[in-house]
């Protein structure tokens, strides 16, 4: 009798309220507003501090000495501000499957109100953005990013921006492409000798990227109101994202604004498709994922194949070939490192008494491109197929090369960010675009789950001395309680691959794979 009562009440409905589009527009609104309000109160633990202001460009702020917020003020109010968030995400999202369709252009003008208002203020959180403004100062004082630190002249000489940076990455060069090399050039340029300018013109190219990521998205989903609904929802109106990509400035948008583009474009022009992804990749070299999956898409039609890498050619041997040959060796840096609110983390304390640092950070990092190939394969067995809307000559998923390469972009992507021992939240930015052109599915709240712990743990990321109280918790909830919500991630995606039939490669798959494959290329 026990049993039964446990199974019955796990079975009872959820409250009325968890799958009503008002309470959850309301939540993500509240949600923004809390951050914007955070960071229009000026400089604290968590609002970056721009140095001097020499004319009214945003990003605006109340004069430092009229409010100083404490950091018991503004960490927990961030906390509970991207908690509610997250649950408003949620709760939206249970009311589009429950049949809620609203007009979505009115939900995309509230999302890019709220994104804009974000990008009006200072960033929080994240001192990224400096580091940025830093890189393109160099390049105005005419050096190269990728050799020279931002500390190796700030040390020696006096510079009005570069003394504005903040530790922990002032002593490491770039790691970034050459496109986004240039836009920090731009800004830098645009801004002059002061960094509040700067960052100005930096978040007004993430936000102009990101909502033409997010329209271009929406133009995929033309003539589907249900997968319309979920693309702004998953992009302009996330919270999650606007928290992640907008609030600190990151350049994530930049390199996906191009490879969304060449999805637009992938079905009639494969040619403009590989050009496109080809520039997401002179921004940031993860985005070889989207170019795997654009090649998957059209490994049964060679002609156009072809003509994918050869648009994407174009602008990567330009960039890396010729343009800034050694951005593409200082991308490789990035690839060692294990960050404190990974699933890593928890491998390298148990290995480091045993094997040494070094070796337990290879072993880590090693196990993580493993996990990438396994989990790739679980979620390649149970995420579902939907026909991307447009001009199409069948009917199914699964010969459409639109349809395969957003739903292969999910399945790289994700199990790129779920394995990988280097995670923030604002690398999500390249899975939720293309889910939104997806049915929905568990992986829907499994990334709602896992932003939200990302999101909440990195509320304290910048190198500052806390006080002990505060750091004690933000150190426990970072490297304890998130890490198992990441680690509970990777659990649900195995159960869910279980509970799907646990289907395992095998030779005689390989061959029905091979046969298939063969019949619909001579097709």
């Amino acid at each position: 009798m026990g049993r039964e009562r446990l199974s019955s009440r796990w079975r009872r409905p959820l409250p009325a309220w968890t799958s009503d589009h008002r309470f959850g527009l309301a939540m993500i609104i509240a949600s923004c507003l809390v951050s914007v309000g955070v960071a229009f109160a000026g400089p604290s633990v968590v609002t970056l501090k721009l140095g001097p202001r020499i004319d009214y460009l945003p990003p605006w702020y109340l004069p430092v000495k009229w409010i100083s917020l404490g950091e018991w003020v503004v960490v927990p109010l961030l906390w509970a501000g991207l908690a509610v968030g997250s649950v408003g995400l949620w709760v939206c999202w249970r009311a589009v499957n429950g049949g809620w369709r609203p007009n979505h252009r009115r939900l995309f003008v509230l999302g890019a109100l709220l994104s804009t208002i974000s990008c009006l203020v200072p960033p929080l959180t994240s001192a990224d953005v400096l580091m940025y403004a830093a890189y393109g100062r160099l390049q105005v004082l005419g050096m190269n990013p990728y050799d020279i630190t931002p500390a190796e002249i700030f040390r020696q000489v006096y510079d009005p921006v570069l003394v504005w940076t903040e530790h922990p990455w002032t002593d490491t060069p770039s790691v970034y492409g050459p496109l986004a090399s240039f836009s920090q050039w731009l800004a830098a340029t645009l801004g002059g000798e002061n960094m509040h300018d700067i960052v100005f013109w930096l978040q007004a190219f993430t936000l102009v990227a990101f909502l033409v990521s997010a329209a271009a998205a929406v133009r995929l989903a033309h003539t589907d109101p249900k997968l319309q609904t979920r693309v702004v929802l998953f992009t302009v109106a996330n919270p999650l994202m606007i928290w992640g990509v907008l609030t600190g400035a990151h350049n994530e948008s930049l390199s996906v604004v191009f490879a969304v583009v060449g999805l637009l474009l992938f079905r009639k022009y494969p040619w403009a498709a590989g050009i496109g992804i080809g520039l997401a990749g002179t921004v940031k070299v993860s985005m070889v994922l989207y170019g795997i999956a654009m090649c998957w898409g059209y490994r049964r039609d060679w002609k156009r194949l072809l003509q994918l890498v050869g648009g994407a050619a174009v602008p990567l041997l330009i960039a890396y070939g010729l343009w800034m040959p050694n951005a593409l060796l200082a991308a490789q840096r990035n690839t060692g490192y294990i960050s404190p609110g990974a699933w890593g983390l928890w491998g390298l304390w148990a290995l480091t008494p045993i094997i040494g640092d070094p070796l337990a950070r290879q072993v880590v990092t090693t196990l993580g491109w493993v996990l990438l190939v396994v989990f790739a394969w679980m979620l390649s067995r149970v995420l579902p197929w939907r026909l991307v809307p447009g001009e199409y000559q069948t009917a199914d998923p699964k010969h459409d090369p639109l349809t395969i390469t957003v739903r292969t972009t999910v399945v790289l992507c994700t199990a790129w960010l779920i394995t990988s021992p280097w995670q923030f939240v604002w690398y999500d930015l390249i899975v939720w675009i293309p889910l939104g052109l997806l049915s929905a599915s568990r992986l829907d709240p499994i990334m709602i789950w896992r932003g939200a712990w990302l999101s909440i743990a990195w509320v304290t990321g910048r190198a500052l001395n806390f006080g002990s109280g505060m750091h004690a918790v933000e150190t426990f909830l970072r490297q304890n309680i998130n890490v198992a919500a990441q680690y509970a991630v990777l659990v649900a995606i195995v159960w869910w691959w279980w509970s799907w039939g646990h289907e395992l490669p095998s030779v005689r798959a390989l061959r029905r794979f091979w046969v298939r494959e063969h019949a619909a290329a001579s097709g």
